[in-house]
Order: structure tokens, then sequence, then C-alpha cells
């Protein structure tokens, strides 16, 4: 039996919180993702100050490196419909925690084409709102392309529950084969 290969898209403020919990996982843990730590990300990201101005996926394997001896293979490109097959190839299950609904699509069609789990995380921008869903009950909102949620750090609670919610369901499909779903709301959470 192979090694499974989880490939996280994105690791931003959702991202990079789901990776570090996924670390105990005995699965090969695939990081996607184009953008730079800036300083602004440190108050709500999984990045540490000294990793400003580095690759965010290069940032958390050092990190990860550094404090739990976890290796990640880092893929520092933006995925997009010409390279997809490259960056997306062998997963075992992708986890979606991207913002804007043109990358989502991607993911989204990859997966389905090669019938691929897929595990989508959302977080609406002002933070009072998260979802953890599978792709097919997921349907891509538009409306909150890019939202800032990491502007100053008031949201890393809201952020670390819903990444926390997003680990537990990938953990559960790997260890119980169940497929759990949640709604995450400042009142509370609601399995799906």
């Amino acid at each position: 039996m192979h090694m499974k290969t989880i490939t996280v898209v994105g690791v931003g403020a959702l991202g990079s919180h789901v990776v570090m919990m996924l670390r105990n996982l005995k699965a090969t843990l695939r990081v996607i993702d184009f953008d730079r730590v800036e300083q602004k990300n440190v108050s709500a990201q999984f990045h540490g100050k000294p990793n400003v101005g580095k690759g965010k996926t290069q940032s958390l394997q050092q990190t990860m490196n550094y404090l739990f001896g976890t290796k990640l293979a880092v893929i520092p490109h933006k995925l997009t419909t010409e390279n997809d097959v490259q960056l997306l190839g062998g997963s075992d299950l992708i986890i979606d925690c991207l913002d804007n609904g043109w990358a989502r699509r991607i993911v989204q069609a990859f997966a389905r084409q090669n019938a691929i789990p897929c595990l989508h995380g959302a977080l609406a921008a002002e933070g009072s709102f998260g979802r953890v869903i599978w792709d097919e009950n997921f349907v891509i909102d538009d409306a909150s392309t890019g939202g800032a949620t990491c502007e100053d750090g008031e949201h890393l609670p809201f952020i670390c529950v819903t990444a926390s919610l997003l680990a537990k369901s990938a953990q559960d499909f790997f260890k119980q084969g169940r497929k759990i779903g949640f709604q995450i709301h400042a009142q509370g959470v609601v399995l799906v």
C-alpha cells in the first residue's frame, strides 16, 4: 500500500493552520501556493515574522520542519488549467483553502474529472461564517473572493476553529472513510 498524499491548495489563513494540524497523519503533505508572506499575514496565519518576504510554501516547510520535524512537499506555483495535472496529480485527497472562485473551479474540475476526493474550506471575510464541505455538496460562491480574513488577527480564533474542523474531516476520511462537513457560525457549529 502506497503512502497517501494530501494536497493542500492555498496556505494562507486557513490552509497554513490546516497543514499544522494534519502533521500527525501518516501521509505525505503537499502544499501549493504562489504567494509570499507579508507582514500583515503573521497576525492570523501560521507564518512567523522571520519568514516575511519568503514564499508561503517555503515558510511553512521551514516552520513545520523546525517545530515538528514534519517534511512537506512544496509547490510554489500558481495553479492554472495548464499545470493542474502536474500540481494536483497523484493526490489521494485535495483540500481547497483558496479564497477565489476562479482557482476553486480549477481544483473542483480536476478533482471531479479524476475522481479524487476533495474537501473545501471557506471563510467569510469578516470572520462570521466558515464552511467545511465535501465537493459533492460544494457550490462555489463568487461573492466572497479574496476576502481579507487576516488583516489584523482579530479573527484568528475563528480561523483556527474552522481549520481544526477541516483537519478533523480529513482525518476522519483517512481513518474511517467518513465524509463529514461543518458550517461554523459565531453561535456554534452545525454538522452537514
